[in-house]
Formats: structure tokens, sequence, C-alpha cells
């Protein structure tokens, strides 16, 4: 089956065969050396340069759950986080920081619209008590690429804390997150590094660190100074997803083999490919090609074609799209490029949507 969900994605087989290894316990030297090369991979893909100013932090758990550890670990005591609101993942970052009350009221934007640098300034004027600034990298409602590292310069101009929920971004489209200090940067395994979901991490400023230990524990699995200080021991707090760290360590050994800029220029030219050819059958982009993002498209749907049938037809054929999600899901589709894919299978799946969409129409 091939898989044009924004995650989990389709691995390469070298990454898949990675869990017939034998069992290892997670209090054995094996595991430590694991999570260490791990998050020394880490470092290397996506602060290359600047390892010595960050240090990687690994969890089991979704992306969310890495999502919400950095979010509920960057807060001060008595003071608030501003998040940036322009999507369904928007919405999850205001959802976290609702349910332990952390948050001041969101900054709002349209779905598939840029958020207003001048209207984050303002904020930040306006709340003096917001220590943290939350937002979503690549905003996978739309498909939508954030300006985060103009937000990046903005909130360390006032001296706040970013933290950027890069999930569905990192390693598909470029992001400077150590020249323009992003503090905290949530990702996943299973999106465009290519390995299996259940393991997700956070890379994260040193300096930034030492002071986020003293920070009010608001969670106990999702800490993460508890991690960070069992790492750098060589431990970890909570037993660990072993397989799928090595799964893990695997995809980031491909990753840096293929190098993370020629990974997102093949995801950008695979989403060209895409494009075009969904173009040439008359399937509308929701965004325009300056906003949309190297690993994801969303496309309104044909007239008369409702998604559940275009869905299961593709299906039936070896292919998975997306639905659209909130108000959009009556509306749009989603097509995503994640994964160890080739052209061959892009080719095929516009083949097999060439062929059903005659069969599809409502009547």
């Amino acid at each position: 089956m091939i898989l044009l969900n924004p995650g989990p994605v389709n691995v390469s087989d070298r990454v898949r065969q990675v869990l017939l290894e034998p069992d290892v316990c997670h209090r054995e030297s094996e595991c430590a050396e694991l999570i260490g090369h791990i998050r020394t991979k880490l470092l290397q893909a996506f602060v290359p340069g600047a390892e010595d100013d960050y240090t990687a932090i690994v969890l089991t758990g979704s992306g969310t759950a890495a999502v919400e550890a950095s979010v509920l670990s960057s807060v001060p005591l008595a003071k608030r986080i501003l998040v940036i609101n322009n999507g369904v993942y928007g919405q999850r970052l205001s959802a976290i920081a609702g349910t332990h009350r952390l948050g001041v009221p969101e900054l709002k934007f349209e779905w598939g619209t840029c958020p207003d640098p001048e209207k984050v300034k303002l904020a930040l004027q306006q709340h003096p008590e917001v220590a943290t600034v939350a937002m979503v990298h690549h905003e996978t409602t739309v498909g939508l690429i954030n300006p985060v590292e103009e937000i990046a310069k903005i909130v360390d101009d006032a001296g706040r804390i970013f933290v950027v929920d890069a999930v569905s971004g990192l390693g598909g489209d470029p992001l400077d997150i150590a020249g323009t200090h992003m503090y905290v940067v949530a990702g996943t395994a299973g999106k465009c590094i290519q390995g299996f979901p259940g393991v997700s991490f956070a890379l994260v400023r040193k300096g930034f660190m030492d002071r986020a230990l003293k920070y009010p524990k608001r969670s106990c699995y999702l800490n993460l100074a508890n991690y960070y200080e069992a790492q750098e021991k060589g431990s970890i707090p909570f037993t660990p997803a072993i397989q799928l760290y090595r799964a893990f360590h695997e995809a980031l050994d491909e990753l840096l083999e293929e190098g993370v800029a020629k990974r997102i220029e093949r995801y950008g030219r695979m989403a060209h490919l895409l494009r075009q050819r969904m173009g040439g059958l008359g399937i509308n982009a929701v965004l325009a090609p300056e906003r949309q993002s190297n690993s994801l498209t969303a496309w309104y749907l044909p007239e008369h074609v409702p998604y559940q049938a275009l869905h299961d037809a593709l299906k039936a054929k070896g292919y998975v799209i997306y639905a659209g999600q909130g108000h959009l899901e009556s509306k749009i589709f989603r097509v995503a490029n994640m994964g160890a894919l080739t052209e061959h299978d892009f080719e095929g799946f516009v083949s097999a949507l060439e062929a059903i969409l005659p069969k599809v129409i409502a009547r």
C-alpha cells in the first residue's frame, strides 16, 4: 500500500528490517549507546555546525507527545504562553496550553493565511506576562509553510522563548534552527525522517535547557528536564520503545547518507511532479505555490466527487489519500509525498486517479 497521508509513512526495507533484531533490556549499555547515537545524529542532521549549542532529547510517543512536552517544559513559573494559530495543529497547541491553563488568548489567523509579524510584535507588547511563543512550522491542514524563521527573530528580539512544532516539516522543508535562535523544536520519527511512529524528540538550546531545569514540572512523563537529566547520565526515565528507536536510528543513518538538503530537494521535486500532473487533470491546489510545503499538497475536490468515494476507489488500487479537516472536510483532499517513495509511485498514483475520476462522480 502506498501511503500518501502525512504520516505514518512508507519506510524502506532497510529500516523495516531493523525491527527483527534481537530484543534488548532498556537498562543495559546497548540501549544507552543507541539513544546516545540517536541524539548525536539528530544534531548532525538538523543543527549542523552548532551541535555544541543544542541538545537532543528523545522520548517514546507520537509527535504530539514531543510538542506537549516542549510546551509544558518551556513556561517559567507564573508566566504564560502565546500560541499563534492558523490551522488544526495550531489549535492543538492552543488546546495543550488551555488544558494546563498556561495560555493567553491565542493569536488566530485564517487557515491557509500566514501570520502577520506585526500582529505578533503587538501581542508581545500587550502581554508582558507572556514568556513563551509557540507556533507550527508545517501546518498540514492545507500544506502551508509558516514563516517561523521571521517569527523566531521577533520573539528572540523581544526576549521571549520560541517553541516550534516542526513535527511535519523537519527533514522535508528548510528550517534554520540554530541561525534563528529557536529555543525548542519538536519533531518525530514517522514523517519526513522516514521512520516509524512512536518515537519523538525535541531539539533544545543548551543555555535554555539549563534554565528549564528549574521550571515547574507540570507533567511526569511529558517533562523534558526528566529526560534530559537521565539521558545525560546514559539512562532513560521510562521504558522506551527500543525496537522503534533502532528503526529510528537506521532512518537517521539513511537521512544523513542522502543528506538533509538532498532529501528536501527530492521532496520538492516529487511535489512539483504531482502538482504538474494533477493540474493537468484539472484539479486545483488550495494554496498558491509560494506558500506550499515540499511534502503535502491540499487539493479542492473536483465538482460532484465525494471524498469517501475518491478515497475508497484509490485505496482499492493501492493508494491512500487523506481527508480535509474541520470546515474543509467536504471541500478538499490532501496528498502527501513523505516517505520512502519513488517517482514511479507518484506516476502510478496519478494514473490511478485519472482512471477512477469518471467513475466516482456522484450522479
